[in-house]
């Protein structure tokens, strides 16, 4: 019923849920991801809600892997926001410790694979431990040229919006910037994801259909796939249903 209310369309054939070829046309350059069930699939199972977190992990790693070969430029992960210091203690624990675990894992795999880690977010008020796994990885990983692996971490994005506003509005008034050059250029310029391209595609799991305050000014012209799977029961399939569908859409821009 979902995909029926978002226009999801299904591939015509099984085979186009076949692996995709980076050589092929219309891959997604980048891609974004809202990863959203790791609760609901450890309750379903009747275990703690960490559980659903640790195994969204083996998720990550399946979609890294899955995006790289596929010939993604950018693959950007929303893996905690500015909200989600909300939920209970213990859980906001463990969820600080899962990008050291994870990157500590996994990052050998990622330097012999030629990806960037980047980071995106106000990672100052984390805790040390967490600041130290991601800049670490970061740094190690700099001299990288191949996929983008983006984090989006204590990422919110109206705070980073008024804050790029904040910045250009001192800008104006030291004589840096004239009031005239305000455009789209100069506020994405402003923004944390400067360096990036604007994702292509957007895919949410678990059945929601929002943004949660996520790359809105990114994600204007972005195509979106939701899907009821559970972020850790996401696999090769659902992600090689997502890119086809991405393939067989136009974008035009507001033109026709």
């Amino acid at each position: 019923m979902l995909n029926k209310l978002m226009g999801k369309e299904k591939p015509a054939e099984e085979d186009d849920l076949n692996e995709i070829k980076p050589e092929e046309e219309n891959i997604p350059k980048h891609i974004a991801v809202i990863m959203d069930g790791n609760g609901r699939w450890a309750k379903k199972r009747g275990l703690p809600r960490v559980a659903g977190h640790r195994e969204g992990m083996n998720a990550i790693r399946r979609m890294v892997r899955l995006a790289d070969r596929t010939g993604v430029e950018v693959l950007t992960l929303y893996a905690f926001s500015t909200e989600n210091w909300k939920r209970p203690k213990t859980e906001v624990e463990f969820l600080m410790r899962l990008p050291e675990r994870f990157l500590n894992a996994e990052l050998p795999e990622l330097i012999e694979k030629n990806v960037r880690v980047r980071v995106t977010g106000e990672i100052e008020t984390l805790p040390e431990y967490t600041q130290r796994a991601v800049k670490k990885a970061a740094e190690e990983t700099s001299g990288n040229t191949g996929m983008i692996l983006n984090f989006a971490l204590n990422y919110g994005s109206r705070s980073e919006i008024i804050e790029s506003v904040k910045t250009i509005y001192k800008k104006v008034e030291s004589g840096e910037v004239a009031f005239t050059e305000i455009d789209e250029g100069l506020l994405s310029k402003h923004l944390m994801t400067a360096e990036l391209r604007d994702p292509d595609l957007l895919i949410r799991t678990s059945g929601e259909i929002r943004l949660s305050n996520f790359m809105l000014w990114q994600l204007a012209y972005a195509e979106f796939w939701f899907t009821d799977v559970l972020w850790p029961d996401f696999d090769e399939k659902d992600f090689n249903e997502a890119v086809r569908v991405y393939q067989q859409r136009q974008r035009r821009y507001g033109g026709v």
